[in-house]
């Protein structure tokens, strides 16, 4: 008796010579025992997530168990004819091969600017079987998709920006692969996840849970969540299977780079402001006896805030003492400094808030992006930094990842999250390697004597 592996909406079903049960009692005995069977009562069978269907297979080859496999039913005609131009430095060539020793699942991270994108093509030409890439928006979505056609003569398809056309290769947003997933889930036999770290939210890990596509592989410049999602992406798509910082390739792929840091003082009225919210919320952290040493510490604070009062009022001091040290007067001053002495340079000025990029925009003239710019606008603005008609923008998060932004050789991070991602993202936008091997700079701009100051302290 043989067992059949279908797809059906999300899952391997497993069927044939299964509804009998009384007729073989091992081999049933053998199909509960298989990774994440479980019995179907609809249909008498049994069923498993998609996602687990490449160690399903191996587990009942293993076991030398009868099957005939029918996910991906017309294999041998799905073999594209495909090859690649690019020429991967002995790092990607690693990188590349550690994936493919893993099995072909797997994890890669590597500093922005470092060619993750040509990782992938050169898997995706190895490969050679229906591809889905998946990307967290739709630059990247627009991004991939014209170096997908440049390089492949394979027509290439779109879930995304108001297109829905499936191709052997195809492109989609995390949202619309979202709403696809069950429906295409034995379409792709290889996925790319770019900006892997964003399979970590709670609803995309269904992408990967309904998708049967053996073949799995993650880009990202920065894998561990500090809420550990990095643990669960690692059980969908597989490790982390290699790994390069900034300082590896600094210097001969990537600019070299220095780092200064900028501490400014709050003027009296803003310290007053901000000890007087920040003693608010440690008086009420030490009274309820809760230490926020993580995400989910913060999770646990938020979620007290629904029906105590007291909760509520700490997690607002909070965020006044926030505000308060991000948008410290003293840092446009400084940044009026740091924009005089690099006249002739290339500058990104990121914050965190929409406010303030609009009171930086004008005060200095400088054109600016938030999540509040058109998509024609934003494009229209990046063109003209890349041309040189712009030579600094400013701009609150929406340039951190997800964006093909141009080349430039000085950033100032006046505020933002303190998180290491973040840290180490907004620098790989200056690391491209610059003409005439000039050094990249970082200027981080914080108030002293604040939680904002602390933060950078211990991540330096």
């Amino acid at each position: 008796m043989a067992i059949e592996l279908r797809f059906r909406d999300g899952t391997i079903h497993l069927a044939d010579g299964v509804s009998d049960r009384s007729s073989d009692s091992e081999l049933l005995s053998d199909l509960e025992s298989l990774p994440g069977v479980e019995p179907d009562p609809r249909s008498g069978g049994y069923r498993a997530p998609a996602s687990s269907y490449a160690a399903l297979r191996d587990a009942i080859e293993e076991r030398g168990l009868s099957y005939e496999d029918r996910v991906f039913d017309d294999r041998d005609e799905r073999r594209l004819e495909l090859a690649t131009d690019y020429r991967l430095r002995e790092y990607q060539v690693d990188a590349l091969d550690a994936w493919e020793e893993a099995g072909r699942c797997g994890v890669i991270e590597l500093p922005t600017g470092s060619g993750k994108t040509v990782i992938a093509i050169a898997a995706i030409a190895s490969v050679r079987r229906p591809t889905l890439v998946v990307v967290p928006t739709i630059d990247l979505l627009n991004q991939w998709e014209r170096e997908l056609n440049r390089e492949f003569s394979v027509p290439i398809g779109r879930f995304g920006g108001g297109e829905q056309r499936r191709e052997a290769i195809t492109v989609s947003t995390y949202d619309s692969a979202y709403l696809r997933a069950d429906d295409v889930g034995d379409a792709f036999e290889f996925v790319v996840f770019d900006e892997v770290h964003h399979l970590g939210g709670e609803g995309y890990r269904d992408i990967a849970r309904l998708l049967a596509a053996p073949s799995r592989l993650g880009l990202t410049a920065t894998f561990e969540r500090p809420d550990g999602a990095h643990e669960a992406i690692a059980e969908l798509v597989g490790d982390r299977v290699y790994r390069l910082d900034v300082d590896d390739l600094a210097g001969e792929h990537l600019a070299a780079y220095d780092i200064k840091r900028i501490e400014v003082e709050l003027t009296p009225e803003e310290r007053e402001a901000y000890e007087a919210a920040q003693e608010t919320f440690v008086d009420y952290l030490r009274s309820s006896n809760l230490q926020l040493r993580s995400g989910s510490d913060y999770q646990k604070l938020v979620l007290r805030s629904g029906n105590d009062p007291r909760a509520r009022e700490a997690l607002l001091a909070k965020q006044r003492a926030r505000n308060v040290m991000m948008n410290a007067d003293a840092k446009v001053d400084a940044l009026a400094r740091i924009l005089e002495r690099h006249r002739e340079d290339r500058i990104i000025v990121f914050t965190a808030h929409t406010e303030l990029v609009y009171r930086l925009s004008r005060r200095f003239l400088l054109p600016a992006i938030t999540s509040e710019t058109g998509t024609s606008e934003r494009r229209q603005i990046l063109e003209r930094f890349r041309d040189g008609r712009y030579s600094r923008v400013v701009t609150a998060n929406v340039l951190d990842e997800g964006v093909d932004v141009p080349d430039a050789n000085v950033a100032v991070v006046l505020s933002g999250s303190g998180s290491e991602r973040e840290f180490t993202q907004r620098l790989g936008r200056i690391l491209r390697p610059k003409d005439g091997g000039g050094r990249a700079l970082l200027y981080e701009v914080v108030s002293d004597e604040t939680a904002e100051e602390r933060v950078a302290s211990r991540r330096r």
